[in-house]
């Protein structure tokens, strides 16, 4: 894509040995830059410099931290000559920040660069965010070194713009659709004639599993041949122990990327009744991909994703009555599920990395060209949007 090739430096706050949504998104965007030419350097922090350094060029180790129901693993190394030797004149033309208010890192990477800084967006958290309320008069300068604004969703641009107003171009998260579309064979385990629901998440109180352990409950007074996978990054044992021993509810836990549309492909319907704090739907999406009809709580991140009745299903968010309901709905309803299930994998056909590579590159151009640095014909030409 594009006529020129550009150097362009990817920056996670976030330990790069340990997946993390935000690192998949950049590590995407590095894949399909690179694959249409361009030069990619990846800085972030990790926990296992040699793993990393393939990838990556290491900067600091990082340190778990509490941050929206979750651990964020940042670091707080200062990299300062490392990171001025690096940025030194001419060296990137774009330097692209993931969370760019995050400690340390970004604030390094800001304070020594001279290419256009974008910087994207991704957390959304309900209430607020105490870190930008607190920290705002420290960090409010490195936000304006940033000449471009990307948000991954509407409650992520909210967010962010609480504390820091601004205009903020919407471009999203992206999914591998083609890896969760494609071929893949079912788990024989799994095939036996039960209705299978499929839950994807870390065991974290926001992911919302105790409602669908709950919803399943009912769900299989209703219909005994009935089976809930639970598949995620983490233990699951503290639910394992609420359950107790029940063929009918299977936990996997760190289920490889490669083997996860294997699950898909082995369910007959997905559930999402996250509580909040949720950006997108990451996980929503792949399931739609991989033409799975989903139920879902009605939170931002996820009304955003989803319209009701049209490509899925949503609920009131910790309701377990109203979550059992739908998915019975589902059982009970075939040309329901694949009515949801065609439309499904039609709207997340649109958040393919393909296309969301395409639309980061041309805000990029579009920037450059705000800076004189590419033709007007290069420029895109894209609609901010104010938060």
């Amino acid at each position: 894509m594009g006529e020129r090739t550009m150097r362009i430096a990817l920056v996670s706050p976030y330990d790069w040995s340990v997946p993390s949504g935000v690192n998949r998104h950049i590590g995407q965007l590095g894949t399909k830059f690179r694959q249409w030419g361009h030069e990619v350097t990846i800085l972030a922090p990790a926990s296992d410099p040699e793993e990393a350094e393939g990838d990556c060029v290491v900067m600091g180790r990082p340190t778990p931290v509490p941050a929206s129901g979750s651990m964020a693993r940042i670091s707080f190394t200062w990299k300062g000559r490392a990171i001025e030797s690096l940025l030194g004149e001419g060296a990137f033309e774009v330097v692209h920040l993931h969370e760019p208010l995050m400690p340390l890192l970004p604030y390094q990477v800001l304070r020594h660069s001279q290419a256009a800084n974008v910087g994207t967006f991704h957390a959304a958290k309900d209430g607020g965010n105490r870190f930008y309320g607190y920290s705002r008069p420290l960090i409010r300068r490195w936000f304006r070194r940033l000449d471009g604004k990307i948000a991954v969703s509407p409650a992520a641009a909210r967010l962010v713009g609480r504390y820091f107003p601004g205009y903020f171009n919407l471009i999203p998260n992206g999914i591998d659709f083609g890896h969760f579309a494609g071929e893949h064979e079912p788990l024989p385990e799994f095939d036996d004639g039960c209705f299978n629901l499929l839950f994807v998440g870390r065991p974290e109180k926001r992911k919302g599993l105790k409602y669908a352990l709950r919803a399943f409950r009912r769900i299989r007074e209703a219909e005994p041949q009935s089976r809930l996978i639970v598949v995620g990054a983490g233990s699951f044992r503290r639910y394992e122990r609420i359950v107790g021993p029940d063929e009918n509810v299977a936990f996997r836990s760190n289920v490889p990327y490669g083997e996860l549309p294997r699950y898909h492909h082995s369910a007959h319907a997905f559930c999402s009744p996250a509580t909040g704090n949720e950006s997108q739907g990451i996980a929503l999406l792949e399931a739609m991909a991989a033409r799975l009809p989903v139920v879902a709580s009605n939170i931002e991140g996820f009304a955003g994703v989803i319209t009701n009745e049209v490509d899925g299903l949503l609920v009131p968010p910790k309701d377990d009555g109203a979550l059992a309901e739908a998915v019975l709905r589902l059982r009970h309803n075939q040309d329901l599920r694949e009515a949801l299930a065609e439309q499904g994998q039609a709207q997340a056909a649109h958040y393919s990395w393909e296309n969301v590579a395409r639309r980061v590159m041309a805000y990029y151009e579009r920037l450059l060209y705000e800076r004189g640095q590419v033709a007007e014909s290069q420029a895109a030409d894209e609609e901010p949007a104010r938060a």
